[in-house]
């Protein structure tokens, strides 16, 4: 508080205090503590052995370090992994870095420093911090926790099949290297569904989710996955039983062991051969891409999740800090460590899809020289086709290219009939595998090849796991720290109820027809809702609360001036580019009707199906019931139905520093704070004043006498934003 504020000028003065509220409250700091007191006498303040008058004892992280450690693995998850990698793939390889490092810079850094900054300066969760910024717009915090609680649901369902693999890598050789055989009496055959796609392919769909045809077949529960959720669940709760001091120690290894595993993966990928042709069909760049608008579409999308952002998680984490951290440093290094992050994972999965890629480019080149050779054995063929330097028992596909050539030229009016396939390494490298697809096919298909295989298997797949926890721990503290910090309810009996709650909803996803219902929340429950949620959470900051006005509270609690590409960020460039984001979502939406991919058993192949009509009810529930709090808050508080969720926070004066929490308060009492040490004391001289509806209004007060000759005072959070929604 500045020395020549009338409060700090009579803070030791027996003289009766008489300015107004707006000259008692204008100088406050943003710190959050439930007891408090007004030091009248100047001695030196001590808690209350009674517990009256005492300040909160919020928890805190135990060091930096832990707290950049969360924040990095709930930001850096399975989208690293498996999103990533495809989207560079798909969308110009080097050339997809451009939009995306673009992107990242104008969106994703501003908007995770605003999220990171109103936590830390507010010290609440997501229904607090947009409860005190705009009441009105209270909504935003609700549903940020709904949008949490539909991630988490079908979220922790990827850990369970992690779970299932990581012991089911325990084995030599790996369960999923062959494909089994059956016996038909005396005959042994190989099983159908598995020789029509592949042994990683059938063990994914048949042995690990035992899928059903559609979405409209349950099927039941596969009882192996309900083991798997629960003690996926089981971690979470475990994790996060004791809050942020239990959850910040699992971060030192759920945060760390990553990034062992993706470097020994890097290490040992680039020993392989054909890594380097993996990787440099990743990065070699297809510049005509870049002018694609669904390239930067999906770039966006991509910073926009892999940050984290309008889960109320980076608000949850950033809320147990000390007032005086650099936030803004911990913003820039998150942000860019995620990025890196996406680098390197890109590198690794690009390295052993390159070493995989010649490996069933050699088998098709080995298939193909043997319907050669029948052919030749048959005179289908003249072995005056066959170049002399051909050697079919060192066949390279250098060799067989060549021969494919002459073959096709020569016969070119019954090539077809002879079913041989080009073999080119180009077309295994242009296969896009994006999801479960790219980590429970595509890269288990891999590891089968590499020596010690179990191991590796091992290593991705408890990589898997922390990386899931690690996004579930940001995830769940988006949902508790809000509930905690506005219902004051036990963490423990939160966390355990969350929990219990969780698994039992989340059955939907482990029958046999769960893994369409992950496709679908995936989807739709998170996309366009936490777009419009981020907008509000914009537009709350930068013109409503004022953006002058945030910066100057943000360079007093920093200590130094935000750059002001920040100013400009917030106020005009992230609004429009994700207002342009939402729309170009909604058009999707609205030209590609909603649909999935479902494993046909009979054809042993995905084929597109569009959701049944009560699919396409549950699919707009959810988009609606996620977005619903917006405008239900709004219409309550703005006439007045309910309490703006702001309307008790306790305030108090000790040597010049000002803090606030929640209590309940009466209409009518600020003059018998500001004139007296009894509330009845002394008549009002002041104008009359309408009821707190949030930082836009005056606050009510009150003040009750202690014993000891200090003054504890309950009042409400009067700093005034540039506008009212």
């Amino acid at each position: 508080m500045p020395k020549n504020s009338k409060v700090t000028q009579r803070e030791h003065s027996n003289e009766p205090v008489t300015e107004s509220v707006a000259d008692l409250l204008a100088h406050q700091e943003p710190v959050d503590y439930r007891h408090s007191v007004l030091n009248v006498a100047a001695e030196n303040w001590n808690k209350q052995e009674d517990g009256e008058g005492g300040v909160e004892d919020r928890p805190a992280w135990n060091s930096k370090l832990q707290y950049i450690l969360a924040q990095v693995g709930y930001s850096v998850g399975l989208g690293n992994v498996w999103r990533f990698p495809y989207l560079c793939q798909k969308n110009g390889g080097g050339a997809y870095l451009v939009p995306y490092l673009i992107l990242l810079i104008i969106i994703g850094l501003p908007l995770f420093f605003l999220e990171v900054a109103v936590g830390q300066m507010i010290r609440r969760g997501s229904i607090g911090v947009w409860n005190y910024i705009c009441p009105r717009l209270g909504g935003i915090g609700f549903a940020s926790c709904l949008v949490c609680l539909f991630v988490g649901l079908y979220y922790n369902v990827i850990i369970g099949w992690s779970i299932f693999y990581f012991f089911k890598s325990f084995q030599y050789p790996l369960p999923w290297s062959e494909c089994p055989i059956i016996k038909n009496g005396t005959v042994a055959v190989v099983e159908p569904e598995c020789e029509k796609s592949s042994a990683t392919t059938y063990f994914w769909y048949r042995e690990a989710l035992d899928i059903s045809d559609n979405i409209s077949e349950s099927g039941g529960l596969n009882w192996r996955m309900t083991i798997c959720l629960l003690a996926a669940w089981s971690i979470v709760g475990l994790a996060m039983i004791k809050g942020i001091q239990s959850s910040g120690k699992v971060m030192y290894f759920s945060s760390l062991f990553p990034y062992v595993v993706l470097i020994c993966f890097l290490v040992r990928g680039l020993l392989l051969r054909g890594a380097v042709d993996g990787i440099l069909h990743m990065f070699t760049p297809k510049l005509d891409k870049m002018l694609d608008p669904l390239v930067w579409r999906e770039a966006a999308t991509q910073v926009f999740f892999a940050l984290g952002l309008g889960f109320g998680g980076v608000i949850a984490f950033s809320s147990y800090n000390k007032q005086d951290n650099n936030c803004h440093f911990d913003a820039v290094l998150v942000s860019f460590i995620n990025f890196f992050t996406s680098i390197l994972a890109t590198l690794v999965v690009f390295a052993v899809l390159g070493f995989k890629a010649n490996v069933m480019n050699e088998k098709c080149v080995i298939e193909n020289a043997e319907k050669i050779l029948g052919y030749l054995n048959h005179k289908i063929l003249s072995h005056d086709l066959i170049p002399p330097h051909v050697n079919f028992s060192h066949l390279t596909a250098k060799d067989y290219s060549e021969m494919y050539h002459v073959i096709k030229t020569v016969r070119e009016d019954h090539f077809q009939e002879l079913g041989l396939d080009p073999c080119l390494l180009e077309d295994e490298l242009n296969k896009s595998v994006q999801g479960t697809g790219l980590a429970f096919i595509a890269f288990t298909e891999a590891m089968t090849h590499f020596p010690a295989s179990p191991f590796w298997s091992v290593m991705f797949f408890l990589m898997l796991i922390n990386l899931g926890l690690g996004s579930m721990i940001g995830t769940m503290a988006g949902i508790t720290t809000p509930i905690i910090d506005t219902f004051k309810v036990r963490k423990e009996a939160l966390t355990v109820g969350c929990c219990i709650f969780a698994f039992f909803v989340g059955l939907i996803f482990v029958q046999r027809s769960g893994n369409y219902f992950v496709v679908m929340f995936d989807d739709y429950s998170a996309t366009l809702p936490l777009t419009v949620v981020v907008i509000l959470e914009n537009i709350a900051v930068a013109w409503i609360y004022g953006t002058k006005k945030f910066t100057q509270e943000l360079s007093e609690m920093l200590g130094f001036q935000p750059c002001r590409f920040y100013f400009y960020t917030w106020k005009y460039i992230s609004p429009i580019c994700m207002a342009g984001l939402m729309t170009a979502s909604i058009i999707q939406l609205g030209l590609h009707p909603p649909g999935y991919s479902a494993w046909i058993r009979e054809e042993a192949a995905e084929k597109y199906l569009y959701y049944p009509p009560w699919s396409m009810v549950v699919l707009i529930s959810l988009i609606i019931l996620a977005t619903l709090p917006l405008p239900v808050v709004f219409i309550l508080r703005q006439f007045h139905l309910v309490s703006d969720g702001s309307n008790a926070l306790s305030v108090t004066y000790k040597k010049g520093r000002m803090m606030k929490d929640i209590s309940n308060l009466d209409d009518n009492d600020e003059t018998r704070f500001i004139l007296s040490k009894v509330p009845s004391e002394a008549p009002s001289p002041m104008p009359t004043h309408r009821s707190y509806l949030g930082p836009g209004s005056t606050s009510p007060l009150e003040m009750s006498t202690v014993a000891n000759g200090r003054y504890s005072s309950d009042y409400l959070m009067a700093t005034t934003p540039e506008s009212e929604l």
